[in-house]
């Protein structure tokens, strides 16, 4: 016997599918231009290398998450029409899949709205020209109107939401460029001081942030491989929306906070900062901006956990749901917690790189297709996410192994050792029999 989420699955029919510049490209280019990827990116990066080093990190980050994190899940999706949770099954099997990747989707789908409505609070403050800190009267209002608003409308109105959601996406893109022409006379006069200079660091450290923003969507896309009609536009759809929008949502604002200090506007790595150092009524009008265009990123947040939470438990309501993950991620962003980007990002790079990684192995070890859900826990799939999570999350100092401090900044990436991890123990023990059983999928009428 399936569990219901498997029993009532029905492959997404290629008379509904679409071009990837219709869907696939557009929709991760606006993940990318959502404020939360690049606010804080230039602090650990640009601080610490040169503008060059850290716009070829970008392009190599880009490239990883194309090819290592979105590619085999979304031929999963294109080729069976099926969603994450149930491609996820063979993988975690059909009792397993309902944690992995089901409520762990969901759950870590909280933490990403936390931190779009931390985020949008303090550019709406900023605009109105108050002060902008965590557990305070006013930043705590502002955070419950906007989480409460956005996560109505992912569980009630996503799908009008969508509808404006490209129109949305350009104000960030169009913001980008103005603070980026607003300082970039300051470009080539920006170096950074040999005090603080750190080479392996600035690299690792972009890859670090890059996969560790993009692990979920890259799983995700089972869910945008679903609605492509063959392998090109898969291909299409990641090189576009996820490779050269990496190198544009991330590179502009990298010059930007580069111009901003090389011309001594401001000494600060927050972009955020750098926009409100521009200052007058553009700046204002760019930071309430900036906030508008976080809305389709703040709904689909909420819509995929509410999914995520309806499908696995399907006897609380959608709505219940998506209201109750909402109120704890305003909870998280009144109190400061989503502030933390970076610490947020290695522990969602550590939950899902191995959890692609395990699959990737599954779609290699059964002839690059979908073998259908397995009894069961898979084991194999579970011992490798586990391996593979502890691997991601692990501070390297505490390792009985002895690296210099160049070498301490050059395993930073951990995001991508916790995927290779997940691959590798998931194919060993796939080798060594510890996969369960494959069940027969109900055939769709």
């Amino acid at each position: 016997m399936l569990p219901d989420y498997l029993a009532k699955a029905v492959p997404n029919p290629m008379g509904k599918r679409a071009p990837w510049y219709a869907n696939t490209a557009p929709t991760y280019a606006g993940i990318f231009l959502w404020i939360a990827f690049y606010q804080q990116m230039a602090g650990g990066t640009l601080q610490h290398g040169g503008l060059a080093l850290c716009l070829v990190a970008l392009a190599v980050a880009g490239i990883l998450s194309y090819a290592l994190y979105y590619r085999v899940p979304a031929m999963l999706g294109m080729k069976t029409g099926f969603p994450l949770y149930v491609v996820g099954s063979s993988t975690f099997g059909t009792a397993g899949g309902y944690i992995m990747p089901g409520l762990l989707m969901g759950v870590l789908q909280i933490g990403w709205f936390a931190v779009g409505t931390f985020f949008a609070a303090d550019y709406i403050l900023r605009g109105m020209g108050m002060a902008s800190k965590p557990g305070t009267l006013s930043f705590g209002i502002v955070c419950v109107l906007w989480g409460a608003c956005m996560a109505f409308a992912g569980a009630k109105g996503v799908q009008y939401v969508s509808k404006i959601a490209l129109f949305l996406n350009a104000i960030p893109l169009l913001m980008l460029l103005v603070v980026f022409f607003q300082t970039s006379g300051g470009v080539a006069s920006y170096h950074v001081a040999a005090a603080q200079q750190n080479s392996f660091g600035a690299f690792t450290t972009m890859i670090a942030i890059v996969i560790g923003f993009f692990a979920t969507a890259g799983a995700a896309g089972a869910d945008f491989g679903m609605n492509a009609r063959d392998e090109r536009d898969v291909r299409w759809g990641g090189l576009v929306g996820i490779t050269l929008a990496v190198m544009v949502a991330g590179g502009l604002p990298l010059l930007a906070v580069a111009g901003a200090h090389g011309s001594g506007l401001t000494q600060s790595w927050d972009f955020g900062e750098v926009v409100q150092a521009i200052g007058g009524p553009i700046a204002s009008a760019m930071l309430f901006l900036f906030a508008i265009a976080s809305i389709p990123a703040a709904c689909f947040c909420a819509f995929i956990a509410g999914n995520s939470f309806n499908t696995m438990i399907p006897s609380v309501p959608r709505v219940s749901s998506t209201m109750a993950a909402g109120a704890v991620g305003v909870l998280l962003a009144i109190t400061g917690v989503a502030a933390n980007l970076i610490g947020f990002f290695t522990i969602v790079g550590a939950s899902f790189g191995p959890i692609i990684g395990a699959m990737v192995a599954d779609y290699l070890l059964s002839g690059r297709k979908w073998s259908g859900p397995r009894e069961g826990v898979n084991l194999a799939g579970y011992i490798a996410w586990a391996v593979g999570f502890i691997v991601g999350i692990l501070p390297l100092d505490v390792l009985p192994i002895t690296l210099s401090p160049e070498m301490k900044s050059y395993v930073q990436p951990a995001v991508v050792y916790s995927f290779i991890v997940g691959l590798v123990v998931y194919y060993a023990l796939a080798k060594a029999g510890m996969q369960s059983k494959s069940v027969a999928m109900p055939k769709a009428a």
